[in-house]
């Protein structure tokens, strides 16, 4: 069945290439409702979240004949999804993040009170994130980069990913312990 799965999206992925319309169509419908949840994570609302879809998308299809087949499909686009959501954060930063670790009063984080959410709700908390807070927690604990990774990424130093990392980590402890309190 993955065989014929795998046949399926060629035939998509070999009609894109030609710029057909309907397999442009079916390969957005095929792709955007996981690739939207990417979008959301990284834009400060929906509206944004469409734009970088949008963008992301276009950038796809720009780019198809250089997928090489080596790895998953889906891997390779949600790469272009990821990165163009960094370019958008960095054209749109209003300032820049200029915050290093030392800067943070040392306060420990309870890793097992954010545990306790549901991931639909701990994503709701992660979207009320300042820009930086969440573009850092959703690179490092989300898609598992490293600080030395984000901080080349955002133009940024690896302690000012720590700093961003370890405050949005204290937001949510916060935002999630006044939810367990009502």
């Amino acid at each position: 069945m993955a065989d014929n799965h795998t046949d399926k999206l060629n035939i998509i992925l070999a009609e894109c290439i030609d710029n057909q319309p309907k397999a442009q169509k079916q390969l957005f419908d095929l792709l955007a409702p996981k690739m939207y949840s990417v979008c959301l994570r990284y834009a400060k609302d929906e509206d944004e979240a469409k734009d970088i879809l949008q963008e992301s998308f276009i950038k796809v299809f720009k780019n198809l004949e250089k997928f090489e087949h080596k790895g998953a499909f889906e891997g390779w686009v949600k790469r272009i999804f990821i990165n163009t959501s960094i370019e958008f954060y960095r054209k749109n930063q209003k300032q820049n993040i200029v915050d290093s670790i030392d800067n943070v009063a040392e306060r420990p984080i309870e890793t097992h009170t954010i545990s306790l959410l549901k991931t639909a709700d701990l994503m709701k908390l992660v979207n009320k994130l300042p820009n930086g807070y969440r573009t850092v927690f959703n690179l490092f604990a989300i898609e598992g980069y490293s600080h030395d990774e984000i901080s080349k990424l955002l133009n940024i130093s690896e302690n000012t990913s720590k700093s961003q990392l370890h405050k949005a980590r204290i937001h949510l402890q916060e935002w999630v312990l006044k939810e367990n309190l009502k």
